[in-house]
This record gives structure tokens, C-alpha cells and sequence, in this order.
């Protein structure tokens, strides 16, 4: 029988379940709690099957059958529904876990275990990238959905602002990821990043790093020379990057511990140096397997480092500290920043430094091996190439001295002189031609063990004009002394005072409480009734004097305050602890007995008299009648002794 929208919405809950069929299999199970649902009866290698096709009423009669005939339609293809629906549903649940985003996440974790941290590292880079370009538009979609027109279409928008570079790096990490999910991820079996460089837009030419020329360094150097802006950090951070030729990461990133004063080295570590980690990643060495990257220090680089050091904090961990925290190295922009500052926005960058310096020094004939190897360039030589920058070392030595003089040079006008050509004598150690006889008995020994820059005299030899040239002193000037401002009358008493205050015989009026057995309320009664002697300074509050837990001295500063009743009480306690001549250059303090407090009241208080100062009995002289008659009682008292 066939069933009826009429008949399925009428069907009434019974004690059991029951079935009411429809056609080819179809069925409606009314449970005894009067749910309904659909299920399907079908033959499958030749046993009876049932898949249920959803609940009524969100599925009716008609979607019911539709569903029937989907499913009977699979078992014409030999296809068994119930095996096709849960590979479905698998589906389903793959591609709700499996997202671009889920994807990246996963891809990035791997990468980190190869990838080094830090602010302009590719890893940054990448987090940066993906999320302002790539994630908002395919981060919530499913991996599975992902083909080449909407990966076409993020790196379209990219290229569409002229960021071409930015574009190659996605095409790039687009492939190495969509790799990655081939292998992680059930099912996907094909990468939609392949050949999307076919479509990509031509970059334009590349605009190397700008770098100056020896005839534009003078100006530049004399402008270095006064740039001091929120102190002399970023002029010896620029200083060492034209007497080195290291990258400006290798700067930032240097330490105290890399620098061998004493042998002119600095000695950078591998996993600092650019080159380094590129041959690390590929050749999968660790960084004890890796020769550092030694950078020998001419005498002018010397005196930086030692200057650097020398002004280091405690807390500081970099050689160029970060201005707001010193545990952090100096910003990258900031070296940028301060040439942009001097004027060389586009003529000059801290990149552009190390350009300057090779085609200074290929100009000038050193050998390319030597200026290579002193940039950390890449050797062509793949062998060689993990441990040239160890190489040269002394001749490099020789090298940068002779290349950080001659920036002397350049800074004092002389192009001609600090241009001039050199040849190469058998041994292979370089020397100007002009100047080969004028090699000072300190820089033929500074391949040994140099100095402290303190110790090293001026250099003053012969250059190519018949002048003379001065080594100049790297490091700012020493701050001239400021004269210390006149300090007023009234600015040395409140010192005075404020010494006097701090002193530990002053107590505050609680310590001083406790001492004498009392409580705060107690001795606040007893200041102001007089009885007790206060100083006080500003809002700090009073301060009681200990000595006056002596009942003596108490009474002494008591007596005090009673002739002095309108005395300041500050003036009150330098009359008790000032010295007095008339004492024995001693304190009232000090000398009070209850013999002499009257006395001492009275020379402290320069003889001034009181209503209730201690009486004093004064000898007054006896009548002349009354000296008579004591003379006759004396002398009759006598001639009864002789009868």
C-alpha cells in the first residue's frame, strides 16, 4: 500500500513499534513514545539491510521517497548506501576539523622546530603575512575545498598593491604547506599551490641597497661625528658597523662574552650570522659543527667595544641596549632611523654600510677571498665555504686597520690620501705604496695583543701630500664638569636641619612612646603641654629627642622652655647640643648635674633672667650692731675660760 501525507500525520503512537509501508522498501517506524522515522529495507549481497533516511516531520513523504530512490539508484552501481553514507559523513567530519587555519597551525609548529624565532626571522614573517593577507579570506575554509583560483586570487590582491616579494614568499609557503597537508591530511590528493608561479606577475628590477661612494664619505663622517641624538648609542652602533662590515642583525645581536679585547676579535656564533643558519638548515648541522664567523677589530673599533662595555648596566644583556628595556637589544629601525635623520634617506642604509665597505675595498685592491670572507659571503666553493669565515684572519687584521685609517682620513678632508691604491708584496700582506716605510712600531705589533685604548698614543705618520694624518679618537668627548650651583643661606640651614632630623637620637613619637613606657596619646599630651621638647620638618612629622628619657636632662629642657617661652623649638635644641665655650666647648646636654642646671640655663641662655627660673641665694652683708654684738659675746665667753 501506498503511503499518504494524510495517513503519516495521523499515525498514532501503539505499545510497540509498528511499520507502515510505503513502496520499494520505504517505511515509516512509529515508536511507542510516537516518534516517527523513515527507514529503508534493501538487499545487500544477499542479506536483508536497513538505513534509516531521517525523522518526520523535518523530513516528509515526498524528501522520504526522494532519499529512497538516491539510495536505490547506489545499489544499481553496486554501491552500498549505508557504506556511502558513513564515508560521507567522515567527509563531512574532515573537512569541519581540517580547515586552511587547523592546516597552517599544524604546518607552522613543524616549521618552528627548524626555524629560529625573532622579529624579522621567517617565521615571524610568515605568522605576519598569512595573517593580514591570507587568513581572512581562506582561513575558515576546508582544506578540501581549497583549489588554485582562490589561492590565485589572495596572491592577486597582494601583487596588486606592487608588494611582489611579499607575493613570491606565499607562492612559496603556499607549496611548502599544501606538501605538508598531502601528508597529514585524509584524502587530499592534490596540491593546488603547484605551478602558481606560471601565472605570476613580472617583479620589477631590484633596487639594491643604497651605499655611498669614498669622495661622499667625508660629509657623512663629519655628520656622524655630531649626531647625538638621545645619547651617543646609535653613532657607535654606525661607527662599528663601517669599521667591521657585519650586517646590522649581527650588531643588535652582539654580546658582551663574543668580544676578545685582548686578541682584537669578536668572535660572533653561528646561529647569529645569516649565511651560518642558511648552511646550518641545509647542510642539517648543529651550531657546534659550524665555525664562528671571526671578525678581527682595527684599534678605532677597539676603543667603541671597550667604550661600550665600559658604560654597560647591570641589567643590560646587548652591547646595544633597546632605550626602554635593557634586557631587549636596540630596535632594527633605529640605526635606519638615525641616518634617515642625518640626511641619507635614500643614499644610505645600514645594509648599504657593508656595500660601501666591499666596493671600498675591492676599489682600494685587497682580494676578494679577503673581503668576502670578512662580509661573511658566500663562497661559490661549496666545500670550502662553511669555513672561510675563519679564514684570513690576520691578513683581514691588516685589512681593517688599514681600512679603518683611512676613514680617518676621509674624515679629515684627505680623499686623495685615504684613496689611494695598494699593491700586494710576496708575502702577501698589504701596505700602502706611499706610506710602506711609515708603519708605526704599535700597529706592527697589533696583530699580537692590543692594548688598552687608553694606552695607545696618537699615530701621526706621512700620507701621500707630504702632511700628516691623526688617528681620531672614536668615542665621545668626556661631559665637561658643571659648576655645582651656589647653595642659598636658607637652602643650607634646611640641610642642616634635614641632617639634624635624620639623626637616630630624634625618635618619632611612637618609638620614643614605647621607650618611655608610654603610650602615642600620652606624649602627644605631654608636647603640648611643654613638657617635652619636639622638632619638626615640613609634613614628616616630630621627631622627640632620646636624651630626654633622661629625667635630668628632661628637666633641663623643661627649664629651657619656661625662660624661652617664645623660642622656635629647632633654636631651643641647638641651645641643648651645640658645643659652648663657656662649658668646655661641651653641650648643655652633656654637662647638666643637679648642681649646675641653673648655671647652665643661664650661659646658654646668654644670663637672661625668668619669674620661674631656680632660686638663687645671694650673701647679703651683716649690721655693724649685730657684728658688735657677737664680738662682746665672744670676748666674755673668753674671760670665763681663763677664770
Amino acid at each position: 500500500m501506498t503511503l499518504s501525507d494524510l495517513t503519516v500525520r495521523q499515525a498514532k503512537a501503539a505499545d510497540k513499534a509498528y511499520n507502515l509501508p510505503d513502496t520499494d522498501g520505504l517505511g515509516l517506524v512509529v515508536a511507542p513514545t510516537g516518534g516517527k522515522s523513515w527507514h529503508l529495507r534493501y538487499y545487500w549481497l544477499g542479506k536483508q539491510k536497513r538505513i534509516s533516511l531521517g525523522n518526520y516531520p523535518e523530513i516528509g513523504l515526498r524528501e522520504a521517497r526522494a532519499l529512497r530512490d538516491e539510495a536505490r539508484a547506489l545499489l544499481a552501481k553496486g554501491i552500498n548506501p549505508h557504506t556511502d553514507r558513513k564515508q560521507k559523513r567522515h567527509a563531512i567530519k574532515l573537512a569541519s576539523e581540517y580547515t586552511f587555519k587547523a592546516v597552517f597551525n599544524a604546518w607552522v609548529e613543524h616549521r618552528r622546530k627548524e626555524l629560529k624565532e625573532g622579529r624579522q626571522s621567517t617565521m615571524s614573517q610568515i605568522l605576519r603575512i598569512f595573517d593580514n593577507d591570507v587568513l581572512p579570506t581562506l582561513g575558515r575554509m576546508s582544506i578540501y575545498d581549497i583549489r588554485r583560483p582562490q589561492l590565485l586570487g589572495v596572491l592577486a590582491r597582494v601583487e596588486g598593491r606592487k608588494a611582489y616579494t611579499t607575493a613570491e614568499k606565499i607562492r612559496t609557503w603556499f607549496r611548502q604547506m599544501f606538501r605538508y597537508a598531502l601528508v597529514i591530511v585524509e584524502g587530499l590528493e592534490i596540491n593546488p599551490a603547484s605551478d602558481l608561479d606560471v601565472v605570476a606577475e613580472p617583479k620589477p628590477p631590484v633596487n639594491h641597497n643604497p651605499y655611498l661612494l669614498l669622495p661622499q664619505l667625508p660629509a657623512f663622517l663629519q655628520k656622524l661625528r655630531h649626531y647625538n641624538t638621545r645619547g651617543w648609542q646609535t653613532q657607535l652602533g654606525i661607527r662599528l658597523l663601517f669599521l667591521t662590515g657585519v650586517r646590522t642583525g649581527e650588531l643588535r645581536l652582539a654580546t658582551p662574552d663574543q668580544f676578545d679585547l685582548d686578541r682584537g676579535l669578536w668572535i660572533i656564533p653561528p646561529e647569529s650570522v645569516k649565511q651560518l643558519l642558511d648552511e646550518m638548515r641545509k647542510a642539517g648541522k648543529r651550531a657546534q659543527d659550524i665555525p664562528p664567523y671571526i671578525v678581527p677589530l682595527s684599534i678605532q673599533a677597539v676603543e667603541i667595544v671597550r667604550h661600550l662595555l665600559g658604560e654597560m648596566r647591570p641589567a643590560q644583556r646587548y652591547l646595544l641596549t633597546h632605550r626602554s628595556d635593557l634586557k631587549k637589544r636596540i630596535s632594527e629601525n633605529t640605526l635606519n632611523q638615525a641616518l634617515k635623520r642625518m640626511g641619507y634617506d635614500d643614499q644610505l642604509t645600514g645594509h648599504g654600510i657593508r656595500g660601501t665597505l666591499s666596493t671600498a675595498l675591492n676599489e682600494i685592491g685587497y682580494p676578494k677571498i679577503w673581503v668576502d670572507a670578512q662580509l661573511s659571503h658566500s663562497d661559490p666553493n661549496k666545500v670550502s665555504s662553511a669555513y672561510n669565515h675563519a679564514k684570513h684572519v690576520e691578513p683581514r687584521r691588516r685589512m681593517m686597520q688599514d681600512w679603518a685609517d683611512r676613514l680617518d682620513l676621509l674624515e679629515q678632508g684627505q680623499v686623495e690620501a685615504a684613496s689611494v691604491h695598494l699593491t700586494i708584496r710576496i708575502d702577501g700582506v698589504p701596505t700602502m705604496v706611499e706610506a710602506e716605510n711609515t708603519v708605526s712600531a704599535e700597529e706592527a705589533s697589533f696583530i699580537g695583543t692590543i692594548p688598552p685604548v687608553a694606552a695607545t698614543p696618537i699615530v701621526v705618520t706621512a700620507n701621500a701630500s707630504g702632511g700628516t694624518f691623526q688617528r681620531l679618537s672614536q668615542v665621545p668627548p668626556p661631559p665637561e664638569p658643571v659648576p655645582e650651583p651656589e647653595v642659598s643661606a636658607i637652602q643650607r640651614e634646611r640641610e642642616e636641619m634635614l641632617e639634624i632630623y635624620e639623626l637616630p637620637c630624634n625618635m618619632p613619637v611612637q618609638l620614643f612612646g614605647k621607650l618611655a613606657g608610654k603610650s602615642k596619646d600620652q606624649i602627644n599630651r605631654e608636647l603640648k603641654a611643654g613638657k617635652l621638647l619636639s622638632i619638626g620638618l615640613g609634613n614628616r612629622g616630630q621627631r622627640v629627642p632620646d636624651w630626654q628619657l633622661v629625667p635630668l636632662k628632661q628637666k633641663l629642657a623643661q627649664t629651657l622652655m619656661k625662660r624661652c617661652p617664645d623660642a622656635d623649638s629647632w633654636d631651643l635644641y641647638r641651645m641643648l647640643t651645640r658645643p659652648h665655650p663657656e662649658l668646655g666647648d661641651r653641650t648643655a646636654i652633656d654637662t647638666v648635674t643637679p648642681t649646675n642646671l641653673a648655671k647652665i640655663i643661664r650661659i646658654i641662655t646668654n644670663g637672661q633672667e625668668h619669674a620661674d627660673a631656680p632660686e638663687t641665694v645671694i650673701p647679703q652683708p651683716i649690721p655693724e650692731d649685730v657684728r658688735q654684738s657677737v664680738r662682746r659675746l665672744m670676748d666674755s665667753a673668753v674671760v670665763l675660760e681663763e677664770a
